[in-house]
Formats: C-alpha cells, structure tokens, sequence
C-alpha cells in the first residue's frame, strides 16, 4: 500500500511493520484489528551514492506525503530519518505507545517456526541464520537492532518468511544429497513467502465462503521474487523455493530451477568461482538475465514492441509456472481454487489467462471479463459455476506481521 489510510492521528494500539533489505527498509503504521493503515513509507538506496537532491526516503502519513533528500550511509540513520518525519507528520514514535514492532525476517531455519519476541538471544540466533541467507537476514538483523535502539521501550517481535512451511511432509522437504552432510548442514526446503502463501490462503476461504480445512489450494506468488505452494487443509505440502530462495519458478533476477551440473561446468569453461555464479543466478538471471528487464511492466512492453528475447523470456516464465501447476495439481489429487498475488500476480491479466490455458478438462478457466475488469479487491475470475475457482487475491504481508505480533504481545 502506497499511501496512508484512514489517517487519524495517534499511534496507540498500532503495530509499526518493518521489512529491511539490503538498501532499502519499508514500513507501516497499522491497526492489526481494523486493518486501517495510518502511515507507510520506505528508505531507498541505503548505502549508496546519490546526489543531494535524490529523494531517499517518501513518507505518506496523515498530512499527505513528505520527503528526506540526500545520501543515506546506513539502515540506523534511514531508520532514525523515518522516525523523524513520522514526528513532523505529527506522530512520534518514541511516545505514541505503540502495540509492537513486527519485522520480516527471512530465514529461521528450523529454529524459528512461529513469530517471536526479539531478545539478545534471539538476535543472535537470526545472525547466525544468515549462512543459511547471506543476503536477507543480515539487513533484517541490522533493522532488528536499529528498532530496539530507537524503541527500546516496545515490544518487538520476528515473523519468519520460513514459518509456513515448517511443517512440510518429509518426501517434500528432503533433497536427495548424502543425508550426513544434509544434516549436519541444516539443508532441507525451507520455503519462503510464507507470510504471504498464509495469509493469502486464508481469504481465499473467506471469499469463497469455505471452511479451509476443506480446501485444497494452490498459491501463486507472482513478483520480482516468485513462489507457488500447495495447500491443504490449511497446512503447506509443498512450495516451490527450496534451502534459499533461488530455487523454483523463473524470477525478476533470480534463474530459479537449474541444473546444479551448470556451476559445475561455469568453473570448468568459464573459470568463474561458487561466488560468481551463485551471484550471477540470483541478481542476473531470470527475466533479467534473458530480456534485460527485471520487470513484468517493461518485458510486456517490450514484447509489443516485438523484441525476440522479452517474448522468449515470458514464454519461459509461463512454461516454468505451469509446470508446477500441474506438479501439484496432481500432489493435491486435484484443486478447489487457484489464487494469483503480489505485484505480476495481481496485476497481468494476460499472464493468469497465459498460465490457466488449455485447462477446461480439469475444470479450470478463466473467464475474460471477470479477468481483464480494473479492480483491487479479493475476487474470483474463473466462469460462474466453474468445478476450481480461480481468484485474485492481494496480499498483505504488512498486515499479517502485524496481526502475528499483536496477537503475541497480548
């Protein structure tokens, strides 16, 4: 969410959501009960070199949107910044008593499998997660301890990307690696988006008026990071990112399933080391690696425009999506609902039409104008009366985090 709503001032009983990454940190002042969001905003190119004049930090709170210009060299001092335009918009953090502070943290390894109060310890155990996700939880520990500095005085608790998926049968979780060295390592399918798979699948019972112990469903998490799950009963049977999250669908920048053999092969032909390659597959890969564009906005355009490569990446996008589609279509013994989120999710039509076609004999469609009608509620787009419904559903990670650590902080 972009701007702020329902902007009432005071900040008592709001939970402050905080997701730090690599050069940025989002956030989000909400009410985990009514949903209202009271302020959001987001600290960007953290570390780098910009001009004096570059925005780096946009605030929308209840006297509309203001604006920090000017390098940023660390997440402490994006943080702090934040914080004071949180004050001049009329609301300080430090003395609105405020419910909680929920972060985003990626990876809990199989430590951490439900939202958790955040203690010395319990920071500790995150960083040294971080061999498990070098590249997110060691931003998320830094906005960790930046929070607890700022607000030393709030409760504060994580809420794992992993958490969802804990609970994966054996036959999904285990790769097929000599078993000493998977155990001594902690290498399992850990999954991620898991806030979002949850809390997604859990309104799609809500829109369809259903029990969720009675549903089998399958999840597409669809955005510059891509994941799909299988559902039943409410409970995760498999997802399709793995030990990290480069495994799975094709991404932004990420390549997702390949054959292991190829960095093998790269450090045979090409001399390029583990680091390179495994630099390589996650930030210059995926559509980006294939079309030069990471986003789904620019390859689309591109593909109007009759560029060759754009139309082979999306032909790859789609074929690596129905794949797993079909996988666990028949993981599931079939499905009730298919449900499309997140930024490509929600917003490509012909996508959803791309990824469901040709399925009628399973009882799967798509119906056109329910499919291309402007519209950001939960709703369903497959032909009245069809035997799966297929939906739309947008996600709210923020939400969820909130609702988690409200509930935990009582």
């Amino acid at each position: 969410m972009n701007a702020a709503q329902d902007v009432r001032p005071g900040a008592a009983h709001c939970v402050l959501v905080i997701n730090t990454g690599s050069s940025s940190i989002k956030y989000q002042l909400l009410e985990p009960d009514s949903a209202d969001v009271r302020a959001s905003g987001q600290v960007s190119r953290i570390g780098e070199p910009v001009g004096d004049d570059t925005v780096t930090i946009e605030h929308h709170g209840a006297h509309g949107t203001s604006e920090h210009r000017g390098a940023i060299p660390d997440h402490g001092t994006g943080l702090r910044l934040a914080f004071e335009l949180f004050a001049r918009d009329g609301t300080d953090l430090v003395t609105a008593g405020l419910r909680a502070v929920g972060h985003r943290v990626v990876h809990g390894g199989e430590i951490f499998y439900r939202p958790t109060v955040i203690t010395d310890a319990v920071v500790a155990t995150i960083d040294e997660l971080s061999t498990l996700a070098p590249l997110h939880n060691p931003p998320n520990v830094a906005g960790i301890r930046y929070a607890r500095a700022l607000l030393p005085d709030v409760p504060q608790v994580a809420v794992f990307d992993t958490a969802f998926f804990h609970g994966l049968p054996d036959a999904a979780k285990t790769y097929a690696i000599d078993a000493h060295i998977a155990a001594a390592h902690g290498i399992r399918r850990y999954g991620f988006h898991g806030t979002s798979h949850e809390y997604v699948s859990g309104r799609v019972a809500e829109v369809l008026g259903r029990d969720p112990a009675a549903l089998r469903q399958i999840v597409l998490h669809l955005g510059n990071g891509a994941s799909a799950s299988a559902i039943r009963g409410g409970r995760a049977v498999d997802t399709s990112m793995g030990l990290t999250p480069l495994e799975g669908l094709v991404m932004g920048t990420r390549s997702g399933d390949i054959d292991p053999g190829i960095i093998a092969h790269l450090a045979r032909t090409a001399d390029m080391d583990v680091e390179a390659s495994y630099e390589m597959l996650n930030r210059n890969s995926g559509l980006e690696g294939l079309a030069g564009v990471n986003d789904f906005r620019a390859l689309q355009a591109a593909i109007e425009a009759g560029d060759r490569r754009a139309r082979l990446a999306y032909d790859v996008y789609v074929h690596r999506l129905r794949r797993y589609i079909g996988a666990y279509l028949i993981e599931l013994g079939g499905a009730d609902a298919i449900t499309f989120t997140a930024g490509v999710g929600e917003n490509s039509p012909a996508l959803r039409a791309d990824a469901l076609r040709g399925l009628e004999s399973f009882g799967i469609a798509v119906d056109s104008l329910r499919n291309t009608a402007k519209s950001r509620a939960a709703r369903l787009i497959s032909p009245e009366g069809a035997a799966v419904s297929v939906l739309v559903v947008p996600t709210d990670e923020e939400l969820a985090i909130a609702r988690a650590a409200a509930v935990l902080v009582g």
